[in-house]
């Protein structure tokens, strides 16, 4: 990291924050400035600013997310992912339709009114299996909001789903600068199809997540500020932003992990840009730090997953080194420590706060 170019009380930088928290879009050599500088940023100002903004359009209201993990079988090869086709020691599995329905079951009972069925891009998983999915689940429990997160797809199956009663989709763009995703992934994708993919759910009228990831292998100021001036674009309703962590069957097992610190900037960073998204506190930020949930709520966040998933398919899908799911049984926890730092965890869907009024309005997608 470049040092410090101003000091830490210096009004230019002031001047940047302070459009940002007042809603102005900033230019990209607004954002590469702020990143160059964010040592001499004064953080607990910065993080007090983020909470700031959630609270105006959510409260102190933490919203729990059901998470399950369906498969761990993909088709492709992402150079940080554990679960690349290429990595020969992942033990795959694919969850059955009533172990799905079984853990919808478990998470509705604890109070979860969004279930997210995230898995790699496995052809087993058709369009007819899925959206047969998302009908079942609809139809047990027609309160609930369905995420999927499962990957890049054609814009006719991403209507299909939409049609079957998908709200929303998880969709990390993970870095906005092309070359630089071509060091993340291999040859066959592309930027350019991830960004489609992103646009097609956004025009079919999903409730679109993206985000990336702080900290990634050959990461530079420049592609930060090209993910921050993406997000203040497209305008997801979800952005998820956590720190890389290396897996060791990967061709990056001896990168640096991204760090807490750096995320939690990031993260109230996105919180001004995206006042009324929703913004998890990661499973990720959570491995790297033991108190990082409740961190990244002081930072701005307003999510948290609980995994759902299976415990004996659970240590398997394994993105990377030491994740640390927290099991949907430890809610009780998690509503523990949030009652610590001032906040609640709420029975909610937890839409974002625009679609939230249709909803209000009787006009929402249900």
């Amino acid at each position: 990291m470049k040092p410090c170019t101003v000091r830490s009380n210096d009004l230019h930088i002031e001047h940047i924050i302070t459009k940002l928290q007042q809603g102005y879009r900033l230019s990209y050599e607004e954002y590469v400035q702020l990143i160059q500088n964010r040592d001499c940023i004064d953080r607990k100002t910065l993080y007090a600013q983020a909470q700031k903004q959630a609270q105006q359009n959510y409260g102190k209201n933490i919203y729990l997310r059901g998470l399950i993990e369906i498969s761990n079988f993909c088709k492709n090869d992402c150079y940080y992912c554990g679960i690349r086709c290429s990595n020969i020691k992942a033990v795959r599995y694919r969850l059955t339709t009533e172990d799905i329905l079984t853990c919808c079951q478990k998470g509705y009972a604890l109070g979860m009114r969004t279930f997210v069925l995230q898995g790699g891009e496995d052809s087993y998983f058709t369009d007819e299996h899925i959206c047969n999915l998302i009908l079942t689940i609809r139809q047990r429990w027609p309160g609930a909001a369905i995420t999927l997160s499962l990957g890049e797809k054609s814009l006719s199956s991403y209507q299909r789903y939409y049609e079957a009663g998908a709200v929303r989709y998880l969709l990390r763009h993970e870095t906005a600068d092309a070359l630089h995703y071509q060091k993340l992934h291999p040859p066959a994708m592309s930027l350019k199809n991830r960004r489609r993919c992103l646009t097609d759910l956004q025009d079919i009228g999903y409730q679109v997540g993206a985000g990336f990831m702080v900290g990634s292998p050959a990461q530079t100021v420049e592609c930060l500020a090209k993910d921050l001036l993406f997000l203040q674009e497209f305008k997801p309703h979800m952005a998820g932003i956590g720190p890389f962590i290396p897996h060791d069957d990967t061709p990056f097992a001896s990168a640096r992990a991204g760090t807490a610190e750096d995320t939690l900037f990031f993260l109230a960073l996105v919180r001004l840009i995206l006042p009324q998204a929703l913004l998890p506190a990661t499973t990720a930020l959570g491995t790297v730090a033991e108190d990082g949930w409740q961190r990244g709520v002081l930072a701005g966040a307003n999510v948290i997953m609980l995994n759902l998933t299976p415990s004996k398919e659970k240590e398997h899908y394994s993105l990377y080194n030491g994740k640390n799911p927290t099991s949907a049984a430890e809610a009780h926890l998690i509503t523990e420590q949030m009652d610590a730092i001032g906040y609640r965890t709420v029975v909610d869907r937890g839409d974002h706060c625009a679609i939230a009024q249709k909803f209000t309005e009787g006009k929402g997608h249900s």
